[in-house]
């Protein structure tokens, strides 16, 4: 079995995640501060490979949070909002964001263009999370108030699905990357991640036993 499908057979339901998960905008709000700390850490003097794993915690947090806005979170507000300018501008950000990510991972720490390209790509995510923060999350909160929790488990279930085969990849660069501080949070967040699939396997374990 892959590690895919172990991860889809032990996946907590909407209902479970509800009552642990952070709302939608709460969730989106603290992706936005995950990225800007990380991207803080980053300095001239920093060494290369320290570098690296800056550049890459941030990728790998902006692929998520993009997918994650994109299959649910911005749906949602667009059925409440349909002609909303940030809104109808906030897809082809993320695809310039994806060509950053893109070029970055073509180039080393020691490239000329390495770290211009990663102020760059930090100053699309800032303007793009400035909007989100003073526009689209006000409207969601307004007009969505009821359904913040729903969204805010769907985007669990499938933050967990996306980051589930990168976790590794994402603790290792989150160690090298963070001071002990970090290095605390990811290990935080990796027992969350733990808990929600334990969970979700008792439950398919009591649902097995009913059908016997």
């Amino acid at each position: 079995m892959s590690s895919n499908t172990m991860i889809r057979r032990v996946m907590p339901s909407t209902g479970t995640l509800g009552k642990v998960s952070p709302s939608a905008t709460t969730m989106i709000r603290a992706d936005h501060t995950h990225v800007i700390s990380t991207f803080h850490q980053f300095h001239a003097e920093t060494s290369a490979w320290r570098k690296q794993a800056i550049v890459e915690t941030v990728c790998l947090a902006l692929e998520v949070h993009a997918k994650l806005e994109e299959e649910i979170f911005y749906p949602a507000v667009r059925e409440v909002a349909p002609d909303n300018e940030v809104l109808s501008e906030s897809v082809p950000e993320h695809d310039e964001l994806r060509r950053l990510i893109g070029r970055l991972r073509n180039m080393r720490p020691e490239d000329a263009d390495y770290e211009r390209t990663f102020m760059e790509l930090m100053r699309d995510v800032i303007h793009h999370a400035a909007d989100e923060e003073t526009v689209l999350l006000p409207i969601a909160e307004h007009r969505l108030a009821d359904r913040l929790g729903e969204l805010g488990a769907r985007m669990t279930k499938r933050r967990m699905e996306l980051a589930g085969p990168k976790v590794p990849a994402m603790l290792w660069n989150t160690v090298q990357a963070m001071p002990m501080r970090g290095v605390w949070m990811a290990a935080g967040a990796l027992a969350l991640v733990a808990f929600l699939m334990a969970r979700g396997a008792q439950a398919v374990t009591r649902g097995h036993a009913g059908v016997h």
